[in-house]
This record gives C-alpha cells, sequence and structure tokens, in this order.
C-alpha cells in the first residue's frame, strides 16, 4: 500500500477514534510556515496538536518513533501560530497517536500517547 494512502487511513481512524472518545476535532492536516500537524482536537480540558503516525502490523519499530526532533520541533511552531490566531482557554499537548493497520487496510490496534513531548525542547 502506498506510504500516503496508509498515512490518509491513519488519520481517518484517529479521528473517528477522537470523536468517539468525546474529543471535538477542531482542524485536519493544518499548515503554514512552520509545517503541518495531522489532527488539532480538544476535550475539556486541553486543546491537543497530535501527529499520527501509521504502520502495517507486522512494523518492527514503533511508530510514534519516527517523530524525530525536528518534526516536534515543527508541530511546536504550527500550534503556536494557530493559537495566535484562534483563542482557546484550554491548555495546549502535544500528542502522537500511533495506528496499526493489517494488509487490508483496516485498524488493527490504535495507541493515543498523550503529552508524548512538549514546547520547551
Amino acid at each position: 500500500m502506498p506510504k500516503n494512502l496508509s498515512g490518509a487511513w491513519g488519520e481517518t481512524y484517529a479521528a473517528r477514534y477522537l470523536r468517539d472518545e468525546g474529543c471535538q476535532i477542531i482542524a485536519a492536516n493544518v499548515s503554514n510556515r512552520y509545517g503541518e500537524v495531522d489532527i488539532i482536537a480538544a476535550d475539556k480540558e486541553y486543546i491537543f496538536f497530535a501527529e499520527v503516525k501509521t504502520r502495517g502490523e507486522n512494523a518492527i519499530a514503533s511508530p510514534a518513533e519516527s517523530v524525530t526532533y525536528q518534526k516536534q520541533r515543527k508541530i511546536c511552531g504550527v500550534a503556536a501560530a494557530f493559537l495566535q490566531s484562534h483563542k482557546y482557554d484550554l491548555q495546549p499537548r502535544f500528542d502522537v497517536i500511533e495506528v496499526w493497520l493489517d494488509k487490508d487496510s483496516k485498524l488493527k490496534k490504535i495507541n493515543h500517547i498523550k503529552n508524548a513531548f512538549d514546547s520547551t525542547i
């Protein structure tokens, strides 16, 4: 399966998971001069900026391992710019959502890592 297609499936499954958990999806695939973030969502306490990483069910490495320091910095930049132009009375948080798919692109497993990194890195 092409990487961009598996990523799109992963983001779809992640958004569905967040909605099922009671979160509001604010935006998806937000980009600016700093970079791109997959999902911006909110619950009662936090507005969170989530990077979704998708892998096949037999992947050796954890999907979260591919969220590098550089990617984290970009997400923090996107978040700062977003929060300057959109006012929320919620604490910001940076999450990673790991998605594993089977060979038919069906959801095998999902893992939501809250506070995966912070903006002070």
